[in-house]
C-alpha cells in the first residue's frame, strides 16, 4: 500500500490534504470535524487583531451549468477573540496529535509578530503560515499583499518570524505580482522553511446591473476582493512550477488554488507541491470531499508504482521548459472517429471561425451522421476541435512522422536547423 503521509518543511501529517486558511478552518469545532473526515492538516484562519467583517461577503461566477467555477470573497481575518482561537488550537492539537495544525498570522509591528508567534507556539501550533497575500482590506493597512508585493519587506518580516519561532515557518505568497520568483527567493533569504501559494487574486466578481454596484453588495457599495476556486488553478500551477524548477529556490511548497478533486491535487504534487491546501471546494461541498481525494490519490499511486508522496513531488518539472526549447518539428493532426461522431459540427464551426479552416463538411452531405472531414495537409494540430467536441475520445491528436529531426527555436536561430514547412498559410 502506498504511504500518503508527508513531511512538508518539517510539518508532518497523515496525508497531503490540508484545509487552507479560510472560513472552513475558522474554529476548533470545524477543524476537528474536518480531521474526523480524513483531512491531514489545517491552516487556521488568519489570526491578528480581530476585525469586524462585512455583510454580504461572497460572490461567484457560474459558467456552463457548473456552479461557482470562480469564487470571490471580501472577508478579512478572524473576527473572534484571540484567546478563544488559542484555546481551540490547543484543544484541537491535544485531541489530534498526529494531524498538522498550522496557524496563519498577520500583524504589523515586530513586537506584535513576536507576541503572536509565541502565543501560537504555546497553543501547540506545528507550524506558522505568514499571510503575505490578502489582496483586500488588510493590504490597505500595510499588511497582506502590501507585504507580499515588496520582496525586501517580505524578507524582513520573514526573518523576524524565524527569529522568534521554534516551529517551521511557511510564507504565503501573493499571486498579484508579475513574476513570483523574486518573492519566493525573498522568503528564502528571510529564512523561511517553505512557502504556500497562491493566495487569492485581486478581482471584481461582477456587477449588479440593476443597482449599478459591484458584487458582493454591502448596502449600496462594494470593493475588490480575492478570486479563487477552480478558475484560478492554471495560474496557481504555473506559479508553483516556476518556483519548483528554480534551482536557487529549493524550498518545500504547499500548493493552493482551485483544487477540486484528487486529480487536481496530483497535478500540484507533480509540479512541486508536498502538501495541497483546499478552501473553495470545501465551502461548496463540505469536508467529505477529502474521502474521494484520499481514495483517488491512493489508487493513482498504486497504478503508477509510487510508494511515497516524495517520489511524486516535482515529477513533471523536467517536462516544463521555455517556449524556445520546444520541438518545432513535432507535428500532430486531428483524427475524427466516424463511429463515435454524432455529427454536431461543433469542431467544424470552431475550426473555421476560431482556428485554421482545416475541417470541412463531408463530401456526401446526405450522410446520416455528417461526419466532418479533416484536411490533414492544412491541420496544424492546435487541439481546438478536440476541446469543443462533446464526445470523449471522438477526436484525437495523432503524431505525424514527417521526417524532420527535432529542432527548437534556439537551434533554428543559432545553428540553422531546418524547420518543417508551415501550414495554414491561407
Amino acid at each position: 500500500m502506498p504511504d500518503i503521509s508527508i513531511n512538508c518543511a518539517g510539518i508532518r501529517s497523515p496525508n497531503p490534504f490540508w484545509l487552507a486558511s479560510a472560513p472552513p478552518a475558522n474554529s476548533g469545532a470545524q477543524v476537528q470535524r474536518a480531521f474526523d473526515h480524513g483531512w491531514g492538516g489545517a491552516v487556521w484562519k488568519t489570526l491578528g487583531q480581530p476585525i469586524q467583517n462585512v455583510s454580504s461577503r461572497f460572490g461567484a461566477v457560474n459558467y456552463g451549468g457548473k456552479n461557482a467555477i470562480g469564487f470571490n470573497n471580501i472577508e478579512l481575518i478572524t473576527d473572534r477573540p484571540l484567546e478563544t482561537n488559542f484555546k481551540e488550537i490547543y484543544d484541537t492539537k491535544k485531541k489530534y496529535p498526529k494531524h498538522a495544525v498550522v496557524v496563519s498570522l498577520m500583524v504589523e509591528t515586530k513586537e506584535e509578530w513576536r507576541d503572536i508567534i509565541k502565543r501560537s507556539i504555546d497553543a501547540g501550533a506545528d507550524g506558522l503560515e505568514l499571510n503575505f497575500g490578502c489582496p483586500h482590506g488588510m493590504c490597505e493597512r500595510g499588511m497582506g499583499s502590501a507585504v507580499g508585493q515588496e520582496p525586501t519587506v517580505n524578507e524582513r518580516i520573514t526573518s523576524w518570524a524565524k527569529e522568534y519561532s521554534s516551529v517551521p515557518v511557511l510564507v504565503k505568497l501573493t499571486p498579484n505580482v508579475g513574476d513570483i520568483l523574486p518573492h519566493g527567493l525573498a522568503a528564502r533569504r528571510g529564512g523561511a522553511d517553505g512557502v504556500s501559494l497562491i493566495n487569492t487574486i485581486k478581482s471584481i466578481i461582477g456587477v449588479d446591473i440593476d443597482r449599478f454596484v459591484p458584487n458582493p453588495r454591502v448596502a449600496d457599495q462594494s470593493t475588490n476582493g480575492g478570486y479563487c476556486g477552480a478558475a484560478v488553478r492554471p495560474i496557481a500551477l504555473h506559479m508553483v512550477a516556476q518556483l519548483a524548477r528554480c534551482k536557487e529556490f529549493g524550498l518545500p511548497i504547499s500548493g493552493i488554488g482551485g483544487v477540486t478533486n484528487w486529480r487536481d491535487a496530483v497535478e500540484f504534487i507533480l509540479l512541486g507541491s508536498t502538501s495541497v491546501q483546499v478552501c473553495t471546494e470545501v465551502m461548496l461541498k463540505g469536508y467529505r470531499i477529502v474521502e474521494d481525494m484520499i481514495e483517488g490519490l491512493d489508487e493513482y499511486m498504486r497504478s503508477h508504482n509510487f510508494e511515497t508522496i516524495d517520489q511524486m513531488v516535482g515529477k513533471a518539472i523536467p517536462g516544463y521548459t521555455e517556449w524556445g526549447d520546444l520541438d518545432l518539428n513535432y507535428e500532430t493532426i486531428a483524427k475524427i472517429d466516424d463511429k463515435s461522431c454524432i455529427g454536431c459540427q461543433l469542431c467544424l464551426v470552431a475550426c473555421h471561425d476560431g482556428a485554421h479552416q482545416c475541417i470541412h463538411q463531408p463530401k456526401d452531405p446526405s450522410s446520416a451522421l455528417r461526419v466532418p472531414v479533416v484536411d490533414e495537409s492544412e491541420c496544424v494540430g492546435c487541439n481546438l476541435c478536440q476541446i469543443v467536441c462533446p464526445v470523449p475520445g471522438c477526436i484525437t491528436m495523432e503524431p505525424v512522422d514527417n521526417g524532420f529531426t527535432p529542432a527548437t527555436w534556439n537551434d533554428h536561430t543559432t545553428k540553422g536547423a531546418a524547420l518543417r514547412p508551415k501550414k495554414g498559410a491561407h
